[in-house]
């Protein structure tokens, strides 16, 4: 199942999209199905009621086009954004942390204010002069977890979407770190939906790519991840109690402007940044300095 956050007759609800593209909103699941449907999509994933909507989808009409609807970023209350550093095999920034890939995850946090929606404008304040993308598989905790086994980790996903974690590079040179550089508003373009489990048989054999206006800048895929998704949710929830909602993004391949900054620009006003993750969708976001 594919669930989209959307802003319809300027109030917040959730809607359900089908594999054209087509969607179905809440209010219209509600007359087709008789269900009691709560109004927010945090509520709708994580209190149950999606598997009963799941059960009925043979009887839902979608009739919307995804550009006639807003969609917002499937989540902006989280608790935690958990964003990898280092995590990709064909990635050699990892050298940069030590000469050899992470055993455990190299983290930081992001603001949930940072996050819009996956065809929003990245607005990027003037005094930015090397801003660059970083192409990502996001996931979302959808139950409480503390010390949860490889095993059953993969259990505590309610879905997965698409990120871009955008990034202030001279913030970042400047800092040593890097919450400060990924974390001004708008610097987290997400979705276009989430995806539930049963729709990513596996997460780890999925195509990441990365267009900069229709250049291929990012072309990898998630099965060059060092730290599987099951190894990152067991790795944290030792630190820290995962809790539902908590966003998890697992890192970027090559071909950011960083790893490739020979022969590659920062991105300018106007730019047009894709993302697309396989299985999932795409995000297609403008660049506007201010």
């Amino acid at each position: 199942m594919k669930v989209a956050r959307i802003l319809l007759h300027d109030e917040e609800t959730f809607a359900l999209v089908n594999s054209e593209g087509k969607m179905s909103t809440r209010d219209e699941i509600v007359k087709k199905t008789g269900l009691r449907l709560p109004h927010s999509l945090d509520e709708f994933v994580f209190g149950g009621s999606l598997q009963k909507v799941n059960d009925r989808t043979k009887d839902l009409t979608f009739a919307h086009e995804i550009g006639k609807l807003k969609i917002l970023p499937p989540f902006t209350k989280s608790f935690k954004i958990i964003c990898l550093a280092f995590n990709y095999s064909d990635q050699d920034s990892w050298v940069r942390f030590g000469k050899f890939p992470p055993r455990e995850p190299v983290i930081y946090l992001k603001p949930h204010t940072s996050l819009v929606g996956p065809f929003d404008d990245i607005v990027c304040p003037k005094f930015v002069t090397q801003l660059d993308y970083e192409g990502e598989l996001a996931f979302v905790i959808g139950k409480k977890c503390k010390d949860v086994s490889e095993k059953d980790s993969l259990d505590c996903v309610a879905g997965y979407f698409v990120m871009n974690d955008v990034s202030a590079r001279d913030i970042q040179f400047i800092d040593k770190q890097y919450t400060r550089a990924k974390g001004f508003d708008t610097f987290g373009p997400c979705g276009p939906w989430l995806t539930t489990p049963e729709e990513v048989p596996d997460p780890h054999n999925l195509s990441i790519i990365t267009k900069v206006n229709g250049e291929i800048r990012q072309n990898s895929s998630t099965s060059n991840m060092v730290l599987k998704v099951n190894k990152i949710i067991h790795s944290l929830s030792l630190v820290m109690t995962l809790e539902p909602g908590d966003i998890i993004s697992t890192g970027t391949p090559s071909g950011t402007v960083l790893s490739l900054s020979s022969h590659l620009k920062y991105l300018q006003q106007g730019d047009i940044v894709e993302v697309e993750v396989g299985r999932l969708g795409r995000l297609r976001n403008r660049v506007v300095f201010s």
